[in-house]
């Protein structure tokens, strides 16, 4: 009897050996069993990356706060800025999506449509964070589904 393969991962150039904490993959739940909000919702949570998948991800969002830094010192929170930064990387315009998130912040997603599918963040005076993942389980881009039970 075949046992299904647990996704592998490695170490990734220019990244620290000891291992992080993906946010999709906590999957236990200190919560009641007659609560199945975690189950019913699990469809919303992203599809993390591993392997060289993973690797490709660490680059990819690299390349994007690099491009998103210098307009974070300058105090640019404006979307269209990120969107041009975004597009600048080579990332068609349709696949881009930028949106003031407060009043000094933006958010941003890239629907990069080959693996690593996705690239999402925040962009906010205090710093900028991405993460590259898989799309999610019930999705067909990288937004997330609204459907579900």
């Amino acid at each position: 009897m075949a046992t299904p393969s647990t996704p592998v991962d490695f170490t990734c150039p220019g990244e620290s050996p000891e291992p992080t904490e993906s946010t999709a993959a906590a999957t236990g739940s200190t919560e009641s069993p007659a609560d199945h909000y975690a189950e019913n919702h699990g469809f919303r949570v992203p599809i993390p990356l591993h392997g060289q998948n993973r690797c490709d991800g660490l680059t990819v969002v690299g390349r994007v706060k690099d491009a998103l830094e210098p307009l974070r010192r300058r105090g640019d929170f404006a979307p269209d800025s990120v969107r041009d930064a975004l597009t600048g990387l080579g990332y068609s315009a349709e696949k881009v999506q930028a949106y003031q998130n407060g009043s000094a912040g933006v958010g941003f997603l890239i629907d990069i449509g080959v693996s690593p599918w996705c690239v999402e963040g925040t962009m906010t005076s205090g710093s900028t964070k991405a993460d590259a993942f898989g799309g999610y389980p019930d999705g067909s881009n990288c937004e997330p589904p609204s459907g579900g039970h």
